[in-house]
């Protein structure tokens, strides 16, 4: 086989252009005005994830395939029963709080697109139900059959980065809603115990929340909430 021979280091090679059109677009847009209307500021958190890796275990052996998301998803429901204000949307100048918890989570689709579909009245659902729902959520996002109301109704979003080696980032506010959590990687680090340090593994979490409806002292509660949530995590 012929060996390629490299373009000589002078010669221009056109570069690739990408239009901002179809849902590239539109995700574009949408980032733009999420950041250039609200008021965004984010809080970053660790917590220790034992709990939470052996409650998935312990599903499996019950037969019943969990991912780390849909557990965390599980706490967050937890976590938000207890802090209503960060369910919630911003929407003409007024500060709508749901009644009903309409989980989005974000999914990468070939592309470099993104959706964020939600779990629909995820506060009435099972741990079983809410599994199945993000399962179909994300089959039916692959080969674009969501409804409108599965894309537009959430009151609250996860966005999961964790499989690479990001802990930390700012997730951008998915409006109208006033929050959303960035979930990180997770790795063993050293963690107190009862006064030692042991290994464990500890997960980063970012919190990105519109200053306009929630104040930072709230959405620290929130967020230390939700990792006690995730230390103390018991499947139903």
């Amino acid at each position: 086989m012929q060996a390629e021979i490299p373009p000589p280091v002078d010669a221009e090679i056109p570069d690739r252009i990408i239009p901002l059109t179809g849902m590239r677009g539109m995700i574009a847009s949408k980032m733009k005005e999420s950041i250039s209307t609200s008021a965004q500021l984010t809080h970053f958190a660790e917590c220790d994830v034992t709990a939470l890796n052996a409650a998935k275990a312990l599903l499996a052996a019950r037969g019943v395939k969990a991912s780390v998301e849909d557990l965390l998803v599980h706490a967050v429901v937890a976590t938000l029963r207890k802090h209503p204000g960060l369910n919630a949307t911003l929407e003409e100048n007024a500060i709508r709080v749901k009644s009903a918890m309409n989980i989005s989570c974000a999914i990468a689709l070939p592309g470099d697109l993104l959706v964020a579909p939600t779990i629909l009245n995820a506060d009435r659902m099972s741990l079983e139900q809410r599994i199945e729902a993000r399962r179909d959520l994300v089959e039916r996002a692959r080969i674009n059959k969501l409804s409108v109301k599965e894309m537009t109704a959430g009151t609250f979003t996860l966005s999961n980065i964790g499989l690479s080696r990001v802990r930390y980032f700012t997730p951008i506010l998915n409006m109208p809603q006033v929050a959303i959590l960035g979930i990180g990687e997770s790795g063993v680090r050293p963690w107190a115990v009862d006064g030692r340090i042991v290994a464990r593994p500890v997960m980063g979490l970012s919190l990105t929340f519109d200053h306009r409806a929630v104040n930072g002292a709230p959405a620290a509660n929130f967020l230390t909430d939700l990792c006690l949530a995730i230390e103390q995590f018991q499947p139903e």
